[in-house]
């Protein structure tokens, strides 16, 4: 099988799985128990947070854990949209947001918050100075996504980070879920004050992540309960998945140091492969993530492709996975002036540092079969 979804999630890594298991086994007390065996979860959890922070860039106390992205997400945007509703009702977002993101702004609107969603260029990058235009007085929240999950394109983070230094009450929020692990961002340099990280986009495992908050930040808690994770997470924390997350993280900045330049080999000959085959319209933009290539097959719907694909033993998807089974139109695509057609027959093929030059080959000439044979049936049928 050749794996092309992991964007959608990585395999985990032995060393993350035995990290799991050797904690839930050894150390399964209550973190927030008094007693010495409940202590040393604890120690394992702030352990694992110093390690986390330290190679986030950040300071441990900046570190709350989560149970992924979607929360991560709701919690940077809700908790700062409450949090700071006395300063104003306005949010500013673009048009090629995560559904997590989205859809949690798009709750704060029923609700009274104002909304501005920005829209972006052909590449699906949003201008800075669009984002200098929408805002207001009003203004208390910019949330962008720093790579886009079904395109791969990279948003100017710093550039606006540096138009917002001139609105200090402004909170940012980045999505930073699938640029972990493969595109550096330097919180502190990007003068970013939420972002959202999640565990089994970096081999890690699912069900945990964690969200940076810098300090001075406040954000009204989404969960009430025991006041876990400095009163800002209720719950009993994961602490086999947190543990298990450090490691992972350590792994995957690594791995991607010592495979950047296999992964953007393995992309660039897709890409110029692709580009070969007729009918074939790549919507990933020359400078953009080195793992995500997006492309579509006129004439095929996406999800005829993915299964057809999946039969010949290669694993893609259409678009993101929490929005592939509603067989919709790729948003994004839209927004970047895609038609509908294109938007519907989309493909994303993302990679990770496991996989290989053989595969990619592999993977193309399964790909131009798989066309042929799809193609055949659809002109007998016509």
């Amino acid at each position: 099988m050749i794996y092309f979804d992991n964007s959608a999630t990585t395999r985990p890594h032995e060393d993350v799985l035995e990290a799991f298991l050797k904690v839930n086994r050894d150390f399964f007390g209550n973190p927030s128990s008094l007693h010495n065996f409940g202590g040393k979860a604890e120690q394992l959890i702030t352990k694992a947070r110093e390690q986390i922070a330290e190679l986030a860039g950040v300071k441990p106390a900046e570190i709350i854990f989560t149970s992924g992205g979607t929360e991560g997400n709701n919690l940077a945007i809700k908790g700062a949209a409450f949090q700071y509703k006395g300063r104003g009702n306005h949010i500013i977002s673009t048009e090629i947001e995560h559904s997590s993101v989205k859809n949690a702004i798009k709750q704060l609107e029923k609700i009274g918050f104002r909304v501005t969603w920005l829209s972006v260029n052909s590449d699906g990058i949003v201008d800075p100075e669009a984002v200098r235009n929408a805002i207001t007085d009003e203004t208390i929240l910019v949330s962008i996504i720093h790579v886009n999950n079904e395109i791969g394109t990279i948003q100017p983070i710093e550039k606006i980070s540096q138009i917002l230094k001139n609105y200090p009450k402004i909170i940012y929020h980045v999505d930073h879920v699938q640029g972990i692990g493969k595109v550096p961002l330097d919180l502190y340099r990007a003068a970013v004050d939420l972002c959202t990280f999640s565990a089994h986009k970096f081999h890690g495992l699912k069900g945990n992540g964690f969200l940076f908050k810098r300090n001075g930040i406040r954000l009204e808690p989404l969960f009430a309960g025991g006041n876990q994770e400095q009163k800002w997470r209720s719950g009993t924390e994961n602490t086999g998945g947190i543990v298990a997350m450090a490691k992972a993280l350590r792994l995957a900045q690594t791995n991607l140091q010592n495979n950047v330049d296999s992964i953007l080999q393995i992309r660039n000959f897709l890409l110029e492969e692709l580009k070969k085959i007729d009918d074939i319209v790549v919507h990933t933009p020359a400078k953009a993530a080195p793992h995500i290539i997006n492309f579509t097959a006129l004439g095929l719907k996406g999800e005829v492709l993915v299964h057809a694909l999946e039969d010949a033993g290669c694993i893609v998807s259409t678009t993101s996975a929490c929005s592939s089974k509603e067989k919709t139109p790729s948003s994004t695509l839209l927004a970047m002036g895609a038609s509908e057609e294109a938007a519907l027959g989309a493909i994303r093929v993302s990679l990770s540092y496991e996989n290989t030059m053989g595969e990619a080959r592999q993977f193309i000439e399964a790909l131009k079969k798989t066309l042929d044979q799809l193609n055949t049936v659809v002109r007998r049928n016509k």
